[in-house]
């Protein structure tokens, strides 16, 4: 493999610095022979979408090979080099037979009740006394995580329910942790959420029912919230859609009203947070940007919201930064990722394992893989 020398503002510190890239890592000491890729610019370790659908259509369903690999070449043009996939129906580990496409760390697929969720994408467990062993099935299809489904709609009540009893998600979080699986779970609404921080779980997706309540067990139990606020903008469409059932429809259309205030709630209390999109479905892929660009709406500064998607969210999936001796996943940008989308979703170069796999406007003999 070729050697690489870049010189740019390194982020998160933003300082003038030196990296080498010698085969697949990173070097912070010279390469011998090294040619120079870039001698201006930002640059930043490969940026993360942590809740992302590889193999879900958009419009709903399972997506076949083609599309998925599209879908991850879509994240990976956009500098997405680490996916948390939150739940997909179909197998999209031959994304892991491509040196040029996204790392991906997956969780199974959703779990769910039967008609509680979206036709066609969990695996519904009838009764729920059998939800640890499937959390055990699922901890073992993944990788490291497994996906709940903590609430949906539920027509006898019309509105937001959980789906899941208390004592058995505790044993069912529980047999995850066993297993060495971290747990999150889909919650738009504020009844479940009690119940799940009870039980042990890790990471909440969405969160928009959060209260001051809720928000501080997360911080005694040091839980993690993935937003997803490009996918909470569709609340107003799931709400007009839903005509026959018109208490839940005014409390989509409430979450949706008070979502920055909530975020920006358990931002300033002190709950970790990290950017997802929900990419997949009803939200098309390739929009950290979008999604970074949402947190600051929601109270986050510039730089604690492009960490969110890039050096805060690495390690938090078990991934390095730009250290020596790290793999060389890095993206490059013209000015300041910092200053908003316009410049953060338009890389100019994107390394991916000390290859150049992605570049923009830097003429036909660009170096590439």
């Amino acid at each position: 493999m070729a050697a690489w020398h870049l010189r740019g503002n390194v982020l998160p510190d933003g300082e003038v610095a030196d990296l080498w890239i010698d085969g697949d890592r990173i070097s912070t000491s010279p390469v011998a022979g090294a040619t120079t890729l870039c001698e201006s610019g930002w640059i930043t370790p490969g940026l993360v979408d942590a809740h992302c659908h590889v193999g879900i259509r958009f419009g709903g369903g399972g997506e076949d090979v083609d599309g998925l690999l599209a879908q991850a070449e879509t994240e990976r043009d956009r500098g997405v080099l680490l996916i948390r996939d939150a739940g997909s129906p179909v197998d999209n580990r031959i994304v892991d037979q491509r040196r040029d496409l996204p790392r991906i760390v997956r969780a199974g697929r959703h779990i769910a009740a039967p008609k509680r969720y979206i036709r066609g994408l969990p695996v519904d467990v009838d009764d729920e006394r059998d939800l640890p062993a499937e959390v055990v099935r699922q901890a073992h299809a993944g990788d490291g995580w497994v996906k709940l489904v903590g609430d949906w709609i539920d027509r006898s009540v019309g509105d937001l329910a959980p789906l899941w009893s208390d004592d058995v998600l505790a044993d069912a979080i529980a047999a995850a942790h066993e297993v060495g699986a971290r747990v999150t779970a889909h919650v738009f609404g504020e009844a479940a959420l009690p119940g799940l921080l009870d039980a042990g779980i890790d990471c909440i997706e969405h969160g928009t029912g959060l209260t001051e309540e809720t928000i501080a067990m997360m911080v005694e139990r040091d839980i993690a919230l993935v937003p997803t606020l490009v996918n909470i903008a569709t609340f107003l469409d799931i709400a007009d859609s839903a005509t026959r059932f018109p208490v839940y429809a005014a409390h989509m259309r409430d979450l949706h009203r008070r979502r920055y205030a909530t975020i920006a709630t358990a931002h300033e209390s002190g709950v970790r947070i990290y950017a997802g999109t929900d990419a997949g479905g009803s939200i098309r892929h390739g929009r950290i940007a979008d999604e970074v660009a949402e947190l600051t709406r929601a109270g986050l500064s510039p730089h604690d919201a492009l960490g969110a998607a890039c050096w805060n969210a690495r390690p938090w999936l078990g991934h390095r930064n730009l250290d020596d001796g790290a793999p060389a996943d890095l993206v490059i940008f013209p000015d300041d990722p910092r200053s908003g989308p316009a410049v953060l979703g338009a890389p100019s170069m994107v390394i991916l394992r000390g290859s150049v796999v992605s570049t923009q406007d830097l003429g036909a003999d660009s170096p590439r893989i």
